[in-house]
């Protein structure tokens, strides 16, 4: 397994720089967060959390998918072993956008393989984008495994949704550009299916002293599950958030990357997803994908839930004093705590924001 560093994040912010869009960012405003953690061991108990958003879903293709694609077309270019047969990408639907846009902006084709929840507005931009698209089963492992057989019998360069140095290391980009523009960030909440965009990001914070926080739907999580067991295990998939958190198992590379210090899992039931994305459009008008509203999920969630324990893992960092943190649900920042969260998608369809089911 190649352990992802962040030497792997600073060739590919090189690669992409000027390819991809620079990432948006604003501030949450006061009331985003639930009341900061009571008896916080720091010195700032008057001082609130100041809270900001990625809006990486204005990204190319909708989604912080095109930067890993980007990388993984161009390193292939580079290299000379991108083949006549093209590429070709088992995805949700993002990681499939995102491969076919970076394929056409290099000339070949793309072969995309979907599982057939994929929501139809992704179907459609795939298409738009040029590629012959494929739908097989109702969860990510089934179309992963037509995927692969389409690669030996075609000798297509296979790409993955999350489980590939070059696509996590594009994603880890992100937080280069975050770090940059927000000086003195603590924290980073990202959203996890398989772990593409929490490795490289959690990576990349690694390195610049700050924390990460891996948010997953309770019923869809692959990576706080191998947490627990010490490798990577397969779930069950059923949550609201499916279509692009639903991996089945995370990565050996995303577990890595979680077993380090400064990082914290946590859990959020559908309940509160489907309210932070209903917040976000009805609050700023942003049109999330419930996969994007999961990472602010964790800062609204309600308290009073009991948390699910698992490993503990010591968490590490320039913010609060470091304290251990086991898994559980949602994530309280405490009192001065600077926070970024990345509301990572928004190929949705609005309609369901607009006029919610059963109004």
């Amino acid at each position: 397994m190649h352990q992802l560093t962040y030497g792997d994040i600073k060739s590919a912010t090189d690669r992409i720089a000027g390819r991809v869009r620079p990432v948006a960012l604003a501030p949450a405003g006061p009331g985003v967060t639930r009341t900061p953690r009571q008896g916080s061991p720091d010195d700032r108990a008057g001082e609130p959390c100041e809270v900001w958003l990625a809006l990486e879903f204005m990204q190319h293709t909708g989604s912080f998918k095109a930067r890993g694609a980007q990388n993984f077309v161009r390193a292939h270019r580079e290299a000379g072993t991108l083949p006549e047969a093209g590429v070709t990408i088992a995805s949700g639907g993002n990681a499939g956008l995102a491969c076919a846009w970076a394929a056409q902006q290099q000339g070949v084709r793309a072969t995309v393989f979907l599982p057939t929840t994929a929501p139809a507005v992704k179907v459609a931009r795939l298409r738009g984008y040029g590629a012959e698209v494929r739908l097989i089963g109702t969860e990510y492992a089934e179309a992963l495994a037509a995927c692969e057989e389409f690669t030996a019998a075609t000798g297509a360069l296979a790409s993955h949704a999350y489980d590939h140095p070059l696509i996590a290391a594009g994603a880890g980009t992100l937080l280069e550009e975050i770090h940059q523009r927000i000086p003195g960030l603590d924290t980073v909440v990202v959203a996890v299916g398989g772990g593409g965009l929490f490795a490289g990001v959690a990576t990349a914070a690694r390195h610049h002293g700050i924390r990460t926080v891996a948010v997953e739907p309770e019923n869809c999580r692959a990576l706080n599950a191998a947490l627990e067991a010490g490798h990577p295990v397969d779930v069950t998939v059923d949550s609201v958030a499916s279509d692009s958190l639903g991996a089945r198992r995370a990565s050996a590379m995303a577990l890595h990357a979680a077993q380090q210090d400064g990082v914290r899992s946590v859990l959020v039931p559908d309940t509160e997803i489907t309210g932070a994305r209903q917040a976000l459009w009805d609050q700023r008008r942003i049109a999330a994908e419930h996969g994007a509203a999961t990472a602010l999920a964790a800062l609204t969630a309600r308290t009073g839930r009991a948390d699910r324990h698992g490993p503990e893992q010591h968490v590490s960092g320039r913010g609060p004093a470091d304290r251990p943190a086991t898994a559980g649900y949602g994530y309280r920042p405490s009192a001065g705590e600077k926070v970024c969260v990345v509301v990572c998608g928004a190929n949705t369809d609005v309609t369901t924001l607009v006029a919610p089911p059963g109004n």
